[in-house]
């Protein structure tokens, strides 16, 4: 034989030798089924869970936001009302109590509502068209707090009380207290609710997990009996619904977040126009914010996790049947 043939003959042995191998890589590196109808409704389920549990954590966190404005916006303005009283001229009461809260430390804006904007404000009752000019109607004046400052409204009402009769003044204590009753009641039950979706989210996602783990079954058993070891066929589903899971949750996460996107920057955009303040009336003008969104990134990740873990212990599990 010659050493041409020689040379031959080894290089087509070591190419057999080889074979096993490369046919293993590439049977390691597909060794869970990627397009399965399982999977692909694991996905589903996950990204549809994701979304809800999303938009509830959103909901919640703009509730907050918006009611914490509102007290802060009320408790920033207090009410001066002064009644008619025979002998006294209205309009210099008006003028007087005006002069007198400017005159406060930590006042930044004082407003006396004219006679025709008070009886506007009694239109919404009272209708309209209506002479009240017989009627005692109060004389509003809105006085802003300055942003930060704490005014003395007790030596403001006492002041007010002895210089003009029929005066009072309103800080809107009680009706804060009643709004930030009210606000942490919602606050509690929307976080009651998000954990009732946490929790649903989590058993939805156990089950569509062990449901896709059943069908991968036989190629669990195929590869446990042929030797492969149990870390090394948990370590592989894991990885593999992993991906499944953080797929599903940054599918739901993100259309999450692109409609709480899309919802600010529509608010934002109309803010001139009349739906624009309907909606900033009712929501305020904050947002979720930058923790919002990352709430809502950081549940994707959670619930990819907990996708990932159920299927090492489902497959643990199984491995343990078929012993």
């Amino acid at each position: 034989m010659s050493t041409t043939d020689l040379s031959a003959d080894i290089d087509r042995e070591l190419g057999a030798q080889s074979a096993p191998s490369s046919v293993l890589s590439r049977v390691e590196s597909s060794i869970v089924p990627q397009a399965t109808i399982s999977g692909r409704a694991l996905v589903a389920i996950v990204a549809i869970m994701t979304f809800l549990v999303s938009l509830t954590t959103g909901a919640v966190m703009l509730v907050r936001a918006a009611a914490n404005e509102w007290q802060a916006d009320v408790a920033r303005e207090i009410t001066i009302q002064i009644r008619p009283v025979a002998g006294r001229d209205i309009e210099t009461e008006v003028i007087k109590a005006a002069v007198i809260a400017r005159a406060s430390a930590g006042i930044a804006e004082v407003r006396p509502y004219s006679k025709e904007e008070a009886t506007q404000l009694l239109e919404p009752w009272l209708g309209s068209g209506l002479q009240l000019d017989d009627l005692p109607v109060p004389r509003l004046i809105v006085v802003r707090i300055a942003p930060g400052a704490a005014p003395d409204l007790a030596q403001l009402r006492q002041t007010l009380a002895e210089q003009i009769p029929g005066v009072s003044l309103d800080d809107h204590r009680s009706f804060v207290d009643r709004m930030r009753a009210i606000a942490g009641a919602i606050i509690v039950l929307g976080i009651g609710l998000l954990l009732l979706v946490v929790c649903a989210t989590v058993l939805s996602v156990v089950f569509a997990t062990r449901a896709a783990i059943a069908t991968n079954r036989p190629v669990i058993e195929v590869l446990h009996l042929i030797g492969a070891e149990d870390n090394f066929i948990a370590r592989h589903f894991q990885q593999h619904f992993l991906r499944l899971g953080f797929k599903g949750g940054l599918i739901g996460g993100g259309i999450a977040i692109a409609l709480f996107a899309v919802a600010e920057f529509t608010g934002g955009w109309f803010m001139g126009a009349a739906a624009g303040e309907q909606f900033s009336a009712f929501f305020g003008t904050s947002s979720i914010g930058i923790p919002g969104y990352l709430a809502m990134l950081a549940q994707a990740g959670v619930i990819a996790c907990v996708t990932a873990a159920t299927s090492h212990r489902t497959v643990r599990r199984t491995i343990q049947t078929i012993d």
